[in-house]
């Protein structure tokens, strides 16, 4: 089988293997569209179990990354970066350095910023080898760590299921978060101050005890979070969460979190439609950090400053583009991630010469 056979293969412009034997960077970045801009997403760094894992996973993130940016109507395409290591154990200053060699020898293809398993820290050093960088501090384009902004948005969309679904406020309603790292963990603050009912879960206990101790959330074992009772399940950890064999242990009326490719498959969104499950199209609800990277990027380009009300308008306009996918997935009875998808491509399409 040929990359171009693969499943997740999609059209993809570009998919690029970098190996760097002094620092042991073994890194895939791929290019899914520039259709609309150069291509914008994060750099994850995760333990994967094969290359091939570590290519799938790239190819899947980097679509996803053209969709978010697409409905999210910024001026950018979608990649994805995946480091193949353990980083807790395997991170040094030369890997991000060889990291960012690979990234430059894109000349502007591909910006990155990021993800699981990487920080700011993590970027200044591939800041030093390439200038297609940010989600940094410390000078005036700087935006800074992207998680709040994305946990702002994911939050606006918890907030519009449940009022959808359930035909309240968030006063009383119990939510089940999968993973409390960035995301989940600022999430979950933003939810408990809205008065909700917090069950969390991760493979971090010291995460979890943090989370716990602010909001008073109970904690379950991380199979068991499929299991509890609750309104809204919110995956905020990797991807894959709803599946054929965890879906019918979930007892909500909403999915909602800010996990990428939340879905197994595109065919589980017709099941979770067809068991009457409000869900909100991952890459939709969880845009809110690639608005606040794009702008960081604009400012660069432009060699200005961070404007934070570009950020909070493009914010604005998510939570409306969230609530248009919902309304047309009702009026047409399909499942709202088809739905989703389809406007994606429609908005990608038109951005082609």
């Amino acid at each position: 089988m040929t990359l171009f056979d693969l499943p997740d293969f999609e059209g993809h412009e570009g998919v690029h293997s970098f190996y760097d034997e002094k620092t042991g960077l073994k890194s895939i970045i791929a290019i899914h569209s520039t259709a609309r801009g150069p291509a914008a997403g994060g750099c994850r760094m995760w333990d994967y179990a094969s290359s091939e894992a570590a290519l799938t996973d790239a190819l899947r993130l980097s679509r996803g990354m053209s969709y978010k940016n697409a409905m999210a109507d910024l001026d950018f395409g979608g990649g994805k970066a995946v480091i193949i290591g353990d980083s807790r154990s395997q991170k040094t200053p030369e890997l991000f350095e060889a990291f960012g060699r690979a990234v430059d020898s894109l000349g502007g293809r591909y910006w990155t910023a990021e993800d699981v398993g990487v920080s700011p820290t993590d970027l200044e050093s591939t800041r030093k080898t390439t200038r297609y960088v940010a989600g940094l501090e410390g000078h005036a384009a700087a935006s800074g760590d992207p998680s709040p902004v994305t946990a702002e948005g994911v939050f606006r969309g918890v907030r519009l299921c449940v009022e959808r679904a359930l035909g309240r406020d968030l006063t009383g309603v119990k939510v089940a978060i999968q993973g409390v790292g960035h995301v989940g963990a600022y999430l979950a603050e933003k939810l408990h101050a809205a008065g909700a009912k917090l069950i969390i879960a991760d493979v971090n206990q010291v995460a979890l005890n943090e989370v716990a101790a602010k909001t008073g959330a109970e904690i379950v074992p991380t199979d068991a979070i499929f299991d509890v009772e609750a309104d809204v399940f919110a995956p905020c950890a990797l991807g894959g969460a709803i599946s054929a064999a965890t879906l019918p242990r979930l007892k909500v009326k909403v999915i909602a979190g800010g996990a990428n490719n939340q879905l197994a498959d595109a065919m589980i969104g017709q099941t979770v439609f067809d068991r009457g499950i409000l869900y909100a199209p991952d890459y939709v609800i969880n845009g809110g950090g690639i608005i606040n990277v794009a702008a960081e990027i604009r400012a660069l380009e432009a060699g200005g400053a961070f404007d934070p009300q570009w950020v909070a308008t493009k914010l604005d306009r998510l939570a409306l583009t969230l609530g248009e996918v919902l309304d047309q997935s009702l009026a047409e009875k399909r499942p709202a991630n088809l739905v989703a998808d389809e406007i994606a491509r429609a908005r990608i399409a038109a951005a082609r010469p």
